[in-house]
């Protein structure tokens, strides 16, 4: 039964002992120069696709920043100049008051000054809410854990 080609070597579950895992078979079986040899390629693997995805998520991250940039350059400008018709418009109705246009062209400038303080201080709470490439950050820093060995497999 257990000699006969073509027939698989009885299993240890059989006789009353753990079963052997691949892992210590092929460690059995293999040489040490085989057995670094995977290793290297396996390391060489990981770090291969590690940096792809560093690539892939700093040009996504660069490509959406762009788009998104973009925009608000456009949106900016057509923002800019409807606020300086709105402003104009303010300041002549104010200055057809008793105020006078010299005083109601102040009170705009004072108007959007407090508005440009605002903005520059919410741009700046955004601005370091930026995390970069979390998942490459994340997986990079378990690697050196995959290379210490351990009691359980991973």
């Amino acid at each position: 039964m257990g000699g006969t080609p073509g027939y698989p070597p009885p299993s240890s579950a059989a006789s009353g002992s753990p079963p052997t895992p691949p892992a210590e078979e092929k460690a059995a079986s293999t040489s040490i120069g085989d057995l670094l040899s995977d290793v290297t390629q396996d390391l060489s693997t990981l770090m291969r696709q590690e940096l792809a995805l560093a690539k892939a998520e700093a040009t996504q991250s660069a490509k959406r920043a762009g788009r998104g940039a973009g925009m608000y350059g456009g949106a900016g400008i057509a923002g800019h100049f409807t606020l300086l018709f709105l402003s104009l418009a303010l300041m002549w109705a104010l200055g057809a008051t008793a105020i006078g246009l010299g005083w109601s062209a102040v009170i705009v400038a004072v108007i959007w000054a407090i508005i440009a303080g605002i903005l520059a201080a919410r741009a700046k709470k955004d601005l370091q809410s930026v995390k970069g490439m979390p998942r490459t950050a994340d997986s990079m820093k378990k690697i050196p854990e995959s290379l210490k060995p351990s009691e359980e497999p991973r």
